[in-house]
């Protein structure tokens, strides 16, 4: 811990550079995304409207076989297994195409597994476009709200402009960076994984309100003690999270479960950094800046 600790605080501002390039790598990600797809994000039927089919069958088929057959007659779609809880068993196939026609799904559906789809195999979920984009919309609403009332929170609470403006940068960035990587691994967003990012505004606030609030009013110890008892708690809290995060992303069989997993996962990987490479060194500057 003593060299580790030497080498960060002689290199503390140097540091800063590696959530700097991060935050404007995410940038360009996000950027290209968008010029490639016209949206920031790769919305499943949820958000952006079509049918999601679910066909209850335990016997074994090949996904790739369906995949190709549903590729060639729509222009968006997505497959995967359903799952019994705890076990690998398979109940079912969910379906998603980003169309609203259900009858020439159907007409696929049944013709590839060889049997006709009824009330007690078969289940659909029609959304439409435009009630999808009102999701989308109110969702987004949210998290920009939330954000507004969260930093609101920050600047009463440090009534400082600069620690303030840094911790609200701090969350900003986990979600820029997150999203990123969202789109880089190609995940489908839906209303869960939008709740995802609202609660990683919370995780990834809490490790840099603490930071702050050790350095800047507790007058213990020199700066960099206070920095470290600051990392020794966040670091703990964080990585307890992140290892049941592991757990129940392994353990679950809910798609809905893993992709609010990941995504946490994800925003609090980034909020490490984020945290003690980039808001440490500021509050490193401006505590050395206001004592001279």
């Amino acid at each position: 811990m003593g060299k580790l600790a030497s080498f960060y605080e002689r290199n503390c501002k140097k540091l800063f550079i590696i959530p700097l390039l991060m935050i404007v790598v995410a940038t360009l990600v996000i950027f290209n995304f968008y010029n490639e797809t016209g949206d920031i994000m790769n919305k499943d039927v949820s958000l952006k409207g079509g049918i999601t089919a679910t066909i209850y069958t335990g016997n074994e088929v090949s996904l790739d076989e369906l995949s190709n057959k549903l590729n060639e007659a729509f222009s968006d779609s997505n497959i995967r297994k359903l799952s019994e809880f705890g076990s690998t068993k398979q109940l079912g196939i969910i379906v998603e195409i980003g169309e609203v026609d259900e009858p020439k799904l159907k007409s696929l559906l049944e013709g590839f597994f060889g049997f006709t789809l009824n009330d007690q195999n078969y289940s659909v979920e029609v959304v439409g476009s435009s009630l999808g984009e009102s999701f989308y919309k109110q969702m987004s609403i949210a998290i920009l709200v939330a954000f507004l009332f969260m930093a609101l929170v920050i600047f009463l609470l440090f009534r400082n402009f600069i620690p303030s403006i840094a911790v609200v940068f701090a969350a900003f960035s986990d979600i820029l960076i997150t999203l990123a990587v969202v789109d880089l691994i190609g995940l489908r967003i839906g209303t869960a994984g939008i709740a995802s990012f609202l609660l990683l505004i919370g995780y990834s606030v809490d490790t840099d309100v603490l930071l702050t609030t050790k350095v800047l009013k507790e007058k213990e110890g020199s700066l960099f003690a206070r920095i470290y008892d600051s990392m020794r708690t966040g670091l703990t809290m964080t990585c307890s999270t992140l290892v049941a995060l592991v757990i129940g992303y392994f353990v679950s069989t809910s798609f809905i479960l893993k992709e609010m997993f990941l995504i946490i996962f994800i925003g609090l990987v980034a909020d490490v950094v984020v945290t003690y490479l980039g808001n440490a060194p500021l509050l490193v500057w401006y505590v050395k800046r206001k004592e001279k």
